[in-house]
């Protein structure tokens, strides 16, 4: 379940009920530039590297691969390295395909992941609203340059995830890293794809 929980949050990086925590009034205006400019993406596809830091492990677990969107709801991750893995969120439906072997999962079943499924509806439509429902939103910096950190409001969201962070520049999201509560933590780098 983690690893799923893993993947939809991290297809954020496709694009990227609570009050928003904002620092000052240009944040708001910065967030709403962002926000407008991820909705005008109807297509993502970028390179990642992905570090998994486990507290059991003296060394990050670390695979690489790419990572597709397109609008409104079909999301992919084609891990590459160290084993090839595909994942395929349509709706709310996830489909994975690993060593030769298939398997489909309806989304529903997973009452604690659909929060994630939502966020990355909310972030690729640039809807801040919708956001705001699941997550308590700090965003810092300019459009130029910015972190956005995602805290989810439902008690049964913190077991698993106590915080994403986001770091971009513009429409493009360079980093995203989801912290746990007991500390362990994935950190993902994005690029522009360069594969075929």
């Amino acid at each position: 379940m983690q690893r799923i929980q893993a993947f939809i949050v991290l297809c954020i990086c496709c694009a990227v009920g609570g009050t928003p925590a904002l620092a000052a009034p240009t944040d708001l205006h910065d967030l709403d530039q962002v926000m407008g400019m991820l909705a005008m993406r109807q297509h993502g596809r970028v390179e990642f590297i992905e570090q998994q830091f486990l507290s059991v492990l003296s060394r990050p677990i670390e695979s690489s691969g790419e990572l597709r969107y397109d609008a409104p709801d079909r999301l992919e991750k084609r891990t590459l390295k160290p084993h090839a893995e595909t994942l395929v969120l349509t709706g709310e439906v996830l489909t994975v395909e690993r060593a030769g072997r298939r398997r489909v999962m309806d989304l529903h079943a997973y009452p604690q992941v659909l929060p994630f499924v939502e966020s990355i509806r909310a972030t690729l439509a640039g809807d801040r609203k919708a956001l705001e429902r699941l997550f308590r939103l700090d965003f810092a910096g300019s459009v130029s340059r910015w972190t956005l950190t995602l805290v989810p409001l439902e008690s049964k969201v913190k077991q698993s995830v106590s915080q994403v962070r986001i770091e971009g520049a513009q429409d493009q999201l360079l980093r995203v890293e989801i912290r746990q509560p007991d500390g362990d933590r994935s950190l993902m780098t994005l690029r522009p794809s360069s594969l075929p």
